[in-house]
């Protein structure tokens, strides 16, 4: 009876000290995030753009999280669709993340930004800056420009939104294709 008591006891022991070891998990969220500062997060939102009162585009994000007196939006999976001044349509421009600034009137797109025009012309860059007062477009980092087989490459570029007055910064280059006449 005394051994049984021992072997019991000992299995208890050893019970609670296993049940005591701390198992280290990962932390959930690995610091602060910007919804810690949000004043609002919103989730499928849609944003009509204006400009002097004219709708130049819609904006649509996954998430949006509301910043300084709801003048500033991070947005998440973030897509817009741009007009002319007579509500045809333009384009759109989609990236992973992006910024607008209601009082500068400025959007910015982050991670894979696509920006198409409807006449088939593409942009591709990690960054791009929209200014929605000039509409212009412009980075100071690496892009492709393409439509069709023609393409062009560089560091940095300002240009108008249909891509009519373009102008690479540095490190530029391109293909085109070249139509010859017959002899």
């Amino acid at each position: 009876m005394r051994r049984a008591y021992f072997v019991v006891s000992a299995l208890v022991v050893a019970l609670i000290a296993a049940a005591c070891t701390e198992a280290k998990q990962p932390p959930v969220v690995s610091g602060p995030t910007i919804a810690d500062s949000a004043e609002q997060v919103l989730i499928q939102v849609r944003s009509v753009l204006t400009t002097k009162g004219v709708q130049r585009g819609v904006l649509t994000a996954d998430t949006a999280y509301v910043l300084d007196d709801a003048t500033r939006l991070d947005l998440r999976r973030a897509h817009v669709t741009f007009t002319t001044e007579a509500g045809a349509p333009q384009g759109t421009m989609e990236a992973d993340r992006g910024a607008l600034n209601q009082r500068t009137q400025i959007l910015e797109g982050w991670g894979n930004v696509v920006v198409k025009l409807v006449d088939g012309r593409t942009l591709t860059s990690p960054h791009i800056i929209y200014n929605q007062l000039s509409h212009q477009l412009a980075s100071d980092t690496n892009y492709t420009a393409s439509r069709g087989a023609d393409s062009q490459r560089g560091i940095g570029f300002t240009s108008n939104e249909t891509f009519t007055r373009f102008s690479c910064q540095r490190e530029c280059s391109g293909s085109a294709a070249v139509v010859l006449p017959e002899r």
